[in-house]
């Protein structure tokens, strides 16, 4: 019985079922922190409910066919053609019950700094923060700069930005699915704009990824008293409040370190809600990096994460080539990349993971 060869498959309907009336009672359906964490497992639980679901269906029908083919040669053809599906959908179920990412339905925060290069490196992380931008438009994610110290010329000294899926996505479907890739260092390789010469430069810029933590998110508890909060005024751009008032805010968490900048809300109380917000997402990719090191299963995704000292990926201009080093995917539509086409290079680090978490499953 399917029951008996997929109990987590049966297990993992069972649970689908329960959020399902959850959700359905009305103190959880004016709860909207609840009603997100209740949806977010609930399409997490629904890739494996559709495949089990159809596994259930192709069995079946399958298995009547036979019964029809016993009583009517006619049905033969029939039955020979359902029971050669049967293997496709139980692979599929298969693939399903792999254990996810389980931050992968979750929104995430980039930063972008410009490395070795100087002027030119700036100039690239401003070309990669466009990139973002344009492939978040085209998946239909919205984005938020949360700040950004830019040179004279136009380019990005360091920048954060958070990306965020509208409603509650599959986690395939999900900001960190995709994006958790893009950390490490991206090089580039062109003519700067400030070479008279008309030599190649090569320059890099670092980007970090980390899936941002729920607001009240109850599985990171910061102390106030492990916090040491300092004010400044804001720079850049920002209207008639920038360099009149303290607005901006750096906060630093003692145990860790870790020190967050925020400046672009118009507000102090704002930017340290936003801050704090970002060192709250910190520490969990902190924490879960830690459990997976312990759990010695830390993934291929998860190895980039947080890592911008590996170099992942070379963008020439002159060949107008892209290289991913991680897949070896190489493709010469490097302007269309840098537009925001970046789905196929972010496919071809989707399915090395996946590739490798169902080797280890089979293992």
């Amino acid at each position: 019985m399917a029951e008996e060869q997929f109990p987590a498959a049966r297990t993992a309907l069972e649970e689908y079922r329960r959020i399902e009336q959850q959700m359905a009672q009305p103190d959880v359906a004016s709860s909207p922190d609840e009603m997100r964490k209740l949806g977010r497992r609930h399409a997490e639980l629904g890739a494996i409910v559709s495949a089990y679901t159809d596994y259930l269906h192709a069995r079946d029908d399958a298995e009547a066919a036979r019964e029809m083919a016993g009583e009517d040669p006619d049905f033969e053809a029939e039955a020979k053609r359902l029971e050669e599906a049967l293997p496709a959908a139980e692979e599929r179920l298969r693939t399903a019950l792999i254990p996810r990412d389980p931050d992968d339905a979750r929104d995430v925060i980039m930063e972008i700094k410009a490395g070795t290069g100087g002027e030119e490196a700036a100039l690239f992380a401003g070309d990669l923060l466009r990139m973002y931008t344009r492939y978040a438009e085209k998946r239909g994610w919205g984005t938020t700069v949360q700040s950004e110290n830019t040179t004279e010329l136009g380019g990005v000294k360091d920048v954060q930005l958070a990306i965020r899926a509208k409603g509650t996505p599959a986690p395939e479907e999900g900001v960190w699915a995709s994006l958790k890739y893009e950390g490490g260092v991206h090089r580039v390789q062109r003519i700067p704009v400030t070479e008279s010469q008309g030599r190649i430069q090569t320059s890099a810029a670092g980007v970090i990824v980390f899936p941002e933590a729920d607001e009240d998110d109850d599985e990171i508890d910061i102390d106030p008293k492990d916090l040491k909060v300092d004010t400044f005024m804001s720079s850049g751009p920002g209207g008639q409040s920038v360099n009149t008032t303290y607005s901006a805010v750096r906060m630093t968490h003692i145990p860790t370190g870790i020190v967050v900048n925020m400046q672009d809300e118009k507000s102090q109380i704002q930017n340290r809600a936003s801050a704090l917000r970002v060192l709250k997402s910190r520490l969990l990719a902190m924490k879960h990096e830690q459990e997976a090191a312990e759990a010695a299963d830390m993934r291929h995704s998860q190895v980039r994460s947080l890592d911008r000292s590996e170099r992942i990926r070379t963008y020439n201009f002159p060949e107008n080539r892209i290289v991913d080093h991680r897949t070896n995917y190489k493709a010469y539509n490097l302007d269309a990349v840098l537009d925001g086409d970046l789905q196929a290079v972010i496919d071809s680090d989707i399915q090395a993971d996946e590739a490798q978490r169902l080797a280890k499953t089979n293992e």
